[in-house]
């Protein structure tokens, strides 16, 4: 997932890596006698917000369940940074996190851009990052090398792309779609750029293309020229912010024909803000369903709303528990002393680990190989309709 832009990031990074300097390697995470120490590094408040805090009750919920036992003695302690959806403020919390805080592994951020804001900070003073929902490609390899030091819980943008051009194609029958993607985030073109490999690769046509920037509110004359181009589908890989309002006016105008998009419109405020009737006929590619009727996935929603009052749990809240499950296992295969070297290379190891957004294998790549789920929108609700493995 991706959502900032970029904007002060290049800054950002050129200073942090002079303070950098001095600070990078085996001291740099301090695992104390009896709590090894996460630093959440998470949008708590701006633009991503509802990803970021959904993450982060998911993670708080599966430290309350994972420190009743403890891991070899130890527990998890949460550090929290609000990098207020902002880059370079990312960059600011994953040195405080890292330098002050002394934390032993590093969690966030929501969205893409964010993360990417983290990555040299992790590799220099060899603290692994791990991201729960970040789905850009190069967070865990930048021309053709793997950051040693970084991993993620989700699939990548390649992987959503791909799943939606075949559900339109295997699904709808579709022979022509259209896309309509965010131009100012990295997520929404990795998504559309994949999608529309796959899906003419199978045959289709692309017989729109439009764009718009974050913080637009008025569609109406990029949706009007796509309804001319009749499509059969059309993939909008982009935010519930303006995903809701691109809902809205299009069915205003009468372009009823199904739309999907990934895990970026997955927020209770689409609904809010698209309406019931303006999601008909709408799907996404997701990480997980709360409608899954899986034994793991419903004690993972009965928990959840429990702790947060009847609340449903999102798949950002998914990651973000799956997140410190992931880390707890390899701590625990890290042995009595986890530094955080160890703990990343357990992380390398994970197989088969089984969590609630599925079984976890991370490949040489540091990404996970684990299925999407499909969802549609149905009385406002989400409905669980398939699981696609990779």
């Amino acid at each position: 997932m991706k959502r900032t832009k970029v904007s002060g990031i290049i800054l950002s990074l050129s200073l942090a890596m002079g303070v950098l300097a001095g600070c990078g390697g085996e001291d740099a995470g301090g695992t104390g006698d009896e709590a090894i120490k996460i630093g959440a590094n998470l949008e708590l408040s701006g633009g991503a917000a509802s990803y970021g805090q959904s993450i982060m009750e998911g993670m708080e919920l599966a430290i309350e369940e994972i420190n009743k036992d403890g891991i070899n003695g130890k527990k998890l302690e949460i550090e929290k940074y609000d990098n207020k959806s902002d880059a370079a403020e990312a960059t600011t919390g994953a040195l405080k996190l890292i330098t002050q805080e002394k934390a032993d592994v590093i969690v966030g951020a929501a969205t893409s851009t964010n993360t990417l804001a983290q990555v040299d900070i992790a590799n220099e003073n060899k603290v692994p990052l791990i991201t729960p929902t970040g789905t850009n490609e190069t967070i865990t390899v930048k021309d053709g090398k793997v950051n040693d030091y970084v991993f993620r819980t989700c699939f990548i943008d390649p992987f959503q792309g791909t799943v939606a051009a075949n559900f339109a194609k295997e699904q709808f029958k579709a022979k022509t779609a259209a896309v309509y993607i965010d131009s100012s985030s990295d997520y929404s073109k990795g998504l559309a750029a994949a999608f529309k490999k796959a899906f003419t690769d199978g045959g289709g046509k692309i017989v729109a293309e439009e764009a718009f920037v974050q913080k637009d509110t008025d569609f109406q004359s990029t949706l009007t020229r796509i309804k001319k181009a009749d499509p059969d589908f059309v993939f909008v890989p982009a935010f519930y912010e303006e995903v809701g309002l691109v809902l809205k006016q299009g069915r205003e105008i009468g372009l009823d024909v199904p739309f999907m998009g990934g895990d970026g419109w997955d927020s209770p405020k689409l609904l809010e803000i698209a309406g019931a009737e303006s999601l008909e006929n709408t799907f996404i590619t997701n990480h997980y369903s709360s409608g899954d009727p899986a034994e793991n996935i419903q004690k993972f929603v009965s928990a959840f709303k429990e702790k947060y009052k009847d609340k449903s749990p999102d798949a950002f809240a998914a990651l973000g528990y799956d997140t410190a499950y992931f880390i707890a296992d390899a701590v625990k295969r890290a042995g009595d002393n986890p530094t955080p070297e160890k703990i990343k290379e357990a992380l390398a190891d994970t197989d088969g680990l089984d969590l609630v957004s599925g079984k976890l294998t991370i490949d040489e790549n540091h990404n996970p190989i684990k299925a999407a789920a499909i969802l549609k929108y149905e009385n406002g609700k989400q409905i669980f309709e398939t699981n696609i493995k990779p």
